[in-house]
């Protein structure tokens, strides 16, 4: 008789190395935080003016709503027209970025005016209106 001696079976256990897909993801995610921008939505809807050839604005650029009862919001918050230097200069802080100032057709010109003025001495070299572009003739 053949005598058939059995080796112990062996389970060899499997690994999944997980450290690639995590840079993968890792890598992935600083893309994308990166290449995003975050705009503030100064906290009012307005009807802007239509104009005809508005040029795009930037990404890197401060928003300042006037709404049609001519009340001033930036960053969701109601300010006066004496905050907004102040609050122009701690939003500004290490950068140079531009204004732009979402004006209601309904606002009135003087309260623009005086945004733009506590603007420029707030240190701000480029402030810009925001309008909808009208259809061409």
């Amino acid at each position: 008789m053949i005598r058939r001696t059995h080796a112990p079976h062996r389970f060899e256990s499997t690994h999944i190395d997980m450290v690639p897909m995590v840079d993968c993801i890792m890598v992935l995610v600083i893309f994308l935080m990166v290449s995003s921008s975050f705009v503030n939505d100064p906290g009012v809807e307005v009807q802007k003016p239509d104009v005809v050839g508005a040029l795009s604005s930037e990404q890197n650029a401060l928003l300042i709503a006037i709404a049609s009862d001519n009340r001033i919001w930036f960053d969701g918050q109601e300010i006066r027209t004496d905050q907004v230097a102040t609050v122009l200069k701690q939003a500004a802080v290490g950068r140079s970025p531009s204004l732009i100032v979402r004006g209601d057709q309904a606002s009135s010109l003087g309260v623009f005016a005086q945004v733009y003025t506590e603007a420029k001495r707030a240190g701000i070299k480029q402030v810009q209106f925001a309008t909808s572009r009208a259809e061409g003739p």
